[in-house]
């Protein structure tokens, strides 16, 4: 009998991983501007509460860097790579540098690919995973739904931008809660996964 997982994230045993947002996808994933916008507050979000952020680009010198609306400042690590899963040895290592962490939470695309192998290799070490939906697409949404699917059936946790957000923050005495409820004022684009199509 296994336990639920009850996903309980603090920013000291938390990290953020940012998976190849890159300007090549911008024309071919779905709902790619609204996830770049979501992306953005997450890592507002992790700067305010010092939360250590991973950035993989896959195949940069194709695919191109880091869209630029994406501030990567203070960024622990901006790896190139060619494996679809961010677990590369440089990850690991940078893992076991971060005392006592727990979580992962992770966004990018795409969803059944990079996304979904990350996801499964992160479990497979032991780690919890928290993967923002509002912040993850494909190019095919068939592929990003069941990717969403089976990854919730395994035990990761399947949630929102504003949802982490907030719990991370905890308390509305927080000394944050103020600049994180900025960045939540207008709610997260939908980015299609409300649509029943």
């Amino acid at each position: 009998f296994q336990m639920t997982t009850l996903g309980n994230l603090t920013p000291s045993s938390t990290v953020f991983f940012c998976c190849d947002m890159q300007e090549r996808f911008r024309p071919a994933i779905k709902y790619f501007g609204d996830i770049i916008s979501v992306g953005q507050r997450l890592l507002q979000g992790a700067r305010l509460l010092g939360i250590p952020v991973i950035v993989t680009e896959q195949y940069p010198k194709g695919l191109g860097n880091t869209v630029q609306e994406i501030d990567l400042t203070g960024a622990k690590l901006v790896l190139p790579k060619t494996k679809f899963s961010m677990v590369l040895p440089e990850v690991e290592a940078a893992l076991a540098e971060i005392p006592g962490v727990r979580s992962v939470v992770l966004f990018g695309v795409e969803t059944h690919v990079c996304i979904q192998q990350t996801a499964l290799e992160l479990i497979g070490r032991g780690l919890e995973v928290h993967i923002v939906a509002d912040a993850t697409s494909s190019r095919s949404m068939m592929d990003r739904m069941f990717a969403l699917e089976r990854l919730a059936r395994t035990g990761i946790i399947v949630t929102t931008s504003e949802a982490i957000l907030l719990q991370l923050v905890a308390d509305k005495e927080h000394p944050k809660f103020k600049e994180i409820q900025n960045l939540i004022k207008a709610s997260a684009p939908e980015s299609g996964l409300l649509s029943k199509v």
